[in-house]
């Protein structure tokens, strides 16, 4: 079983091999500290349901962890019932519908969101009840304040809240953020912060200071629980004072939540429990001054990529002083036409570096956003923008004619073990080239474990695999 394990594990690219330069989704390295917690028989073996007596020590360690996202927030109080960012999103409007109801107001019900949010933003207003409302953004990626008054004034009336991402998804910091904020209490209605990418916010600003009345934070991200996989994730909205009695709380738990609140939002009263000691050990280690330590390092990171990139690649928003935020966004729309060099292709090639891809084609299509967080160092940083640098140099030489226009790195990447090993090689490009473009990829190489598939094939290309109805008829006879 360990070999067998041991073969899957080689076959994946996870951060104990390399950085996963996700943008907007800050994929930490997570310390060994950190997880053993979990598997303590004192957290690992309680029943969601166990009795309040039967469950002090995790009470304290929610009630401290609860205390300490409050001091990041500038909060009031804390849910952790919610078991996912897009849980939170959902928990935060309901509580402002909420809100709005006890004080007379439940016919407001739009809801203004950027067209640079994330899509689950839409969804969980959607799915709150309220009808979203687009407000457009200017070319640096900011919200387009004109269009923000002339909407909110539109639906004054009804206007129930704003959800804005800080920084914004376009990985800069919104200039007039407080402006915005302001605009929106002027006629009625309350801010929702996205809180997706409080790496760059912790210990420097918070959602309160700037403002909003409500934010989810993913603890997969920002605190440390890691981030992928399939959860699971905790996603914990924290709110101002007049929002305390909204918040959710649960049949089974007094402790859980207000006796005003609106109800569960997941099956048990705090939500993904067992996993809490993860982000509490975090933080425990870290402290205000390692956690703000570790906000100032992101935005670092991210600004050294931006500038060792930009010279090969256009870097697409940044703030009125060129910097960016924790993550950077690089347009590569104009390689198509200049060597016929999509997006994807400059994603598949990075496997033969021994990198995952950085998010792709989010927010915008045809684009790379990158998010090295601040767990990465120099080094790593320079072998991740020494790839990319490489990729460049190499969708150069496809529109100089010296690497053919379909049979190039690009465009077969990635290349394996069995494809670069076989005795008939067909490629115009060396094999050195295709496996080991740069001297420090043959140290430790990463054998990507299969070619290329066509991504959206299957989206496009439905087909049913359970029986036909005859079967079901048969079996009935």
């Amino acid at each position: 079983m360990l070999r067998y394990l041991k073969r899957l594990e080689d076959k994946d690219v996870a951060l104990n091999r390399s950085m996963i330069p996700l943008g907007s989704c800050t994929m930490k390295l997570n310390a060994t500290a950190e997880m053993i917690p979990v598997t303590l028989p004192g957290f690992s073996d309680l029943h969601p349901f166990a009795p309040a007596d039967q469950t002090t020590g995790f009470k304290t360690l929610i009630d401290r962890l609860s205390q300490w996202l409050q001091a990041v927030t500038g909060f009031a109080g804390v849910s952790l019932q919610p078991n996912a960012g897009s849980q939170g999103e959902y928990s935060g409007l309901l509580a402002i519908r909420a809100y709005q109801e006890a004080n007379g107001q439940a016919h407001r019900d739009v809801c203004l969101i950027p067209s640079s949010a994330h899509g689950t933003n839409p969804a969980s207003a959607a799915s709150a009840g309220l009808r979203v409302v687009v407000v457009t953004c200017d070319h640096d990626g900011n919200i387009d304040l004109a269009d923000l008054v002339a909407k909110a004034d539109q639906h004054a009336d009804r206007l129930a809240c704003l959800m804005i991402t800080y920084p914004s998804t376009h990985g800069v910091f919104e200039e007039q953020v407080m402006e915005i904020c302001r605009i929106i209490h002027a006629r009625g209605g309350q801010v929702y912060m996205d809180g997706a990418n409080m790496n760059a916010q912790v210990g420097l600003t918070s959602p309160a200071r700037i403002g909003a009345d409500v934010c989810h934070l993913n603890l997969h991200k920002t605190f440390c629980i890691p981030h992928g996989g399939g959860g699971p994730g905790v996603g914990p909205i924290a709110v101002a004072a007049h929002l305390l009695p909204h918040l959710p709380n649960h049949p089974l738990r007094d402790d859980a939540g207000p006796a005003t609140g609106y109800g569960p939002v997941a099956a048990a009263p705090f939500g993904s429990a067992l996993i809490l000691p993860i982000s509490y050990a975090y933080i425990r280690m870290m402290g205000a001054d390692g956690l703000m330590r570790a906000s100032e390092v992101a935005i670092l990171n991210a600004n050294y990529v931006a500038a060792r990139l930009r010279p090969h690649y256009p870097v697409l928003y940044t703030g009125v002083h060129g910097m960016v935020a924790h993550e950077c966004i690089i347009d590569c729309r104009g390689f198509m036409a200049e060597a016929g060099v999509k997006v994807d292709d400059i994603a598949k090639r990075l496997q033969d570096f021994g990198f995952h891809a950085p998010t792709m084609s989010f927010p915008v299509a045809g684009t790379l956003m990158i998010e090295p967080t601040e767990s990465e160092s120099q080094a790593e940083l320079d072998r991740f923008c020494d790839a990319m640098i490489t990729i460049r140099h190499e969708i150069a030489d496809i529109a100089a004619g010296r690497l053919d226009r379909a049979d190039n790195p690009l465009k077969n990447a990635p290349h394996t073990a069995r494809e670069v090993t076989a005795d008939v090689w067909t490629h115009a490009y060396s094999r050195q080239l295709a496996a080991f473009p740069l001297p420090w990829v043959a140290a430790a190489k990463y054998w990507p474990p299969v070619k290329r598939v066509d991504d959206i094939y299957g989206d496009r290309n439905l087909v049913c695999t359970c029986a036909p109805l005859e079967a079901y008829a048969r079996a009935a006879g």
